[in-house]
């Protein structure tokens, strides 16, 4: 999507978006870059009412907004208020917590995170395969064992550590791309197909050697050795998607504190996007996610805490 405005500093977003009526006449060129349309049937002769704010489709003879039909749904927040927390979340590199979203932006902690959620919903992880050499790995998230009670730290430790925590298994293309998923565990019955649908066959895999990764004959499989202290064999490690790791455990200890199981998929959507664009500018990565956000639908607040 080409962008009909410059912006590098947080400046000079707010210096172009100064008003509400120029977040407005951007959002409806977004969404109606290729013509007018009717978000209820489709058709593509719409009236807009004198004050500009609504619109009538000539067929169906519904009444929108310039939100209806999007992730902003029918939210009565001006669109300043949601173009500047969209720029918050895109351009912090480990997340911005509700708290303060809500501080920056104006709005109660409530509308900050039921804000923040739309947003990642619009965060999406790209489709496709990745190939060519393509790094895997896998985490607990969850709080610190050392932090707990004896006793279930005892607990917290057995076998793979992940007891009480959910499992996110993650995948890096040397060439940049991170996919991410939660996973119901980290055994093959659940690494495997996951690999499957988003790795080429053919391609190098680079893994430690965790036993739920033998048995893929698709790929050429190489593996360093991290209980013998062997992290890097030549070409073969899994630096990059550990460094991804990294970056979410400091946004998750160090902002956000906890993420349910409910929702955890939606954070690691959300740093999975700013991983897979942090070469982009800031403008870039603002424009797709309105651009996204004007084609994906809404998501209630009886939804989301449902």
């Amino acid at each position: 999507m080409k962008n009909a405005f410059e912006f590098k500093t947080l400046t000079e977003f707010t210096d172009y978006f100064k008003d509400e009526e120029t977040c407005v006449k951007h959002f409806v060129s977004v969404r109606f870059a290729n013509g007018e349309y009717c978000p209820h049937c489709g058709h593509t002769e719409i009236y807009t009412f004198k004050n500009g704010k609504r619109y009538r489709c000539a067929k169906c003879k519904e009444d929108f907004t310039i939100k209806t039909g999007t992730v902003f749904g029918e939210s009565k927040l001006p669109l300043r208020k949601w173009f500047m927390a969209i720029y918050l979340l895109v351009n912090t590199s480990k997340g911005i917590s509700s708290v303060q979203l809500a501080k920056h932006v104006g709005v109660t902690q409530k509308t900050g995170w039921f804000m923040d959620h739309r947003i990642r919903k619009a965060m999406q992880q790209n489709g496709g395969q990745l190939f060519g050499k393509v790094e895997a790995d896998e985490t607990f998230i969850g709080g610190l064992s050392k932090n707990m009670h004896k006793k279930k730290r005892l607990a917290a430790i057995k076998g793979t550590g992940g007891t009480g925590k959910s499992a996110v298994f993650g995948l890096k293309s040397r060439d940049g791309e991170v996919r991410a998923q939660v996973v119901k565990s980290v055994g093959s019955v659940d690494l495997h197909p996951a690999i499957k649908q988003h790795v080429a066959a053919g391609s190098v895999l680079y893994t430690d050697q965790w036993v739920a990764y033998r048995g893929l004959r698709e790929y050429k499989r190489r593996m360093v050795n991290h209980g013998a202290k062997e992290y890097v064999c030549g070409d073969c490690h899994t630096n990059g998607i550990e460094s991804f790791w990294a970056l979410f455990k400091r946004g998750y200890h160090g902002i956000y504190h906890q993420m349910s199981k409910k929702h955890l998929q939606r954070y690691v959507n959300e740093f999975a996007f700013r991983m897979n664009r942090s070469q982009e500018s800031m403008q870039s990565k603002f424009s797709e996610l309105v651009d996204r956000m004007s084609k994906g639908t809404s998501m209630s607040y009886q939804e989301l805490i449902a």
